[in-house]
């Protein structure tokens, strides 16, 4: 498995990978926020690649000097492996390279599922944000 930024090349795959694992409402809001991203700053798209193929995606953001985890997918059959674990690591290590000192996850409805993830790689209730206004990649 191999984590990586975003290439122009993975927009199909990625695409389809949100499709398939996110609600039809869910998927819309996301493929939004994430060509808005993609527009701002593409090095805080990050894919997972097993065996040459997209097997997860995180789309994270900067909003307001504060690092946000905007969505995370992996395809079923990859889940358990650890690849939403590393796109999480790698995600902190692209904000501490950006000085920014804090990692938060943006808890919409969408993401209050996953909540059990992220507590199972430590993430404190302080961690978890519930934004009065929606993050810049959400709100245009």
């Amino acid at each position: 498995m191999q984590i990586r930024s975003f290439q122009l090349s993975d927009y199909r795959s990625v695409a389809n990978l949100l499709e398939e694992v996110l609600s039809e409402e869910c998927c819309e809001e996301t493929l939004s926020a994430f060509a808005r991203q993609l527009s701002w700053d593409s090095d805080l798209v990050l894919v997972a690649e097993s065996a040459g193929q997209v097997a997860g995606v995180l789309i994270g953001t900067i909003d307001k000097q504060k690092g946000y985890v905007y969505r995370i997918a992996v395809y079923e059959q990859y889940r358990g492996q650890g690849i939403g674990r590393a796109l999480m690591e790698s995600m902190g290590n692209r904000f501490r390279q950006r000085k920014v000192q804090k990692m938060l996850i943006a808890l919409d409805r969408h993401n209050e599922y996953l909540r059990p993830f992220y507590e199972t790689l430590g993430v404190s209730v302080s961690d978890f944000a519930r934004l009065k206004q929606p993050l810049s990649i959400v709100a245009g």
